[in-house]
């Protein structure tokens, strides 16, 4: 399984999804702005991975503050916190790891700066490692909705690459295929960045899964075909009744799954729940250059100077999802009262 994130002294190393699968490169980070560099440009993406290395990238931006002054380095870190918050508006993992680094800062009023700075690092490292066995928590949580003899639908990239490590949806994959069941993913293209293609094929070809990759606009005549048995994705951020936003086309897939009544599901940590928000309707929608869809590998493929709409995530209402596989457990409709259930567990 490829490493995704991880420090080299007071260095963040990110690989650069960009390249692969062609190039295994490492993205350097020497500045809580290298980060924000890498989020906003997509060296690494993923609600997870995002979550992670902007908690790593406060680190950084805090050791770069020069002063013994709380007050002084209070202000200078809120202004960066709000810096990281922005790099990308549509994953609720950047907020939650960045309000968690500003709670240390707020909560050590009256210790040495020092002090605070190495807690932050502490803290960065922790949700690294947490966030590695949150993963394989969801994969065995989700194992049960797995047959012993599968063929699977993903879309997009919600993998190791995505996260700290393992996967979320494809952590679901994985912990079936350790499990030893005889499992066959078709993996969507998706378009127009190709994670599907470049990073979750790269992915399971690593881990020896049985995979092939399909244009995205085949999903549905493999379902009606019944050549597959269910849909499981990932996802950027569940509204508290269980609406969820993702990679731009999982609303169709849930949709055609729904049609042909196979099962849809979503694995995505208890990080990825903002209960602030009571849709789906409320979710900011990131939309991207218009260059990613009339551009290929560097290369215009469109004719000059015509129009795109690029909405990079779309968003799925929580009637066609089948069920919401957390490290806690496995949700079900209606997920207004399940997630509320769930969350006020200790």
């Amino acid at each position: 399984m490829i490493p995704t994130i991880k420090w080299e002294g007071n260095y963040i190393y990110l690989i650069d999804q960009r390249r692969l699968p062609n190039r295994k490169e490492w993205f350097v980070c020497r500045s809580f702005q290298d980060v924000i560099a890498a989020i906003r440009e997509m060296a690494i993406r993923g609600a997870p991975a995002i979550g992670v290395v902007a908690g790593m990238g406060l680190s950084i931006g805090a050791q770069s503050i020069e002063t013994e002054n709380y007050g002084v380095f209070r202000k200078r870190f809120l202004e960066m916190a709000e810096q990281m918050k922005s790099a990308r508006p549509t994953a609720v993992n950047l907020k939650w790891a960045v309000e968690r680094m500003i709670k240390i800062v707020e909560g050590m009023h009256g210790h040495q700066v020092e002090e605070i700075k190495e807690t932050i690092r502490k803290e960065s490292q922790m949700i690294l490692e947490r966030d590695i066995e949150i993963n394989r928590k969801i994969g065995q949580c989700g194992l049960a909705l797995i047959p012993d003899t599968a063929t699977i639908l993903t879309h997009c990239n919600a993998g190791a690459l995505a996260t700290g490590g393992y996967g979320t949806a494809l952590g679901v994959i994985r912990a079936a295929s350790e499990a030893g069941k005889d499992i066959h993913v078709f993996v969507d293209e998706t378009r127009p960045l190709l994670q599907g293609m470049r990073l979750t094929a790269f992915e399971l070809r690593e881990d020896n899964i049985p995979a092939t990759v399909i244009v995205d606009s085949a999903a549905g005549y493999l379902m009606r075909k019944k050549r597959i048995d269910l849909v499981i994705t990932g996802a950027d951020r569940i509204a508290s009744n269980g609406d969820m936003a993702n990679k731009i086309g999982s609303y169709q897939l849930a949709v055609l799954a729904k049609e042909n009544k196979i099962p849809f599901y979503v694995a995505a940590p208890l990080s990825s729940f903002d209960l602030d928000l009571e849709n789906g309707d409320l979710i900011p929608i990131e939309e991207r250059e218009p260059e990613e869809i009339l551009s290929f590998a560097g290369h215009l493929v469109g004719p000059e100077s015509v129009n795109a709409y690029n909405p990079a995530f779309d968003i799925t209402p929580a009637q066609y999802i089948s069920a919401l596989i957390t490290e806690k457990g496995v949700l079900a409709p209606p997920y207004r009262s399940s997630i509320k259930d769930l969350l006020k567990d200790p």
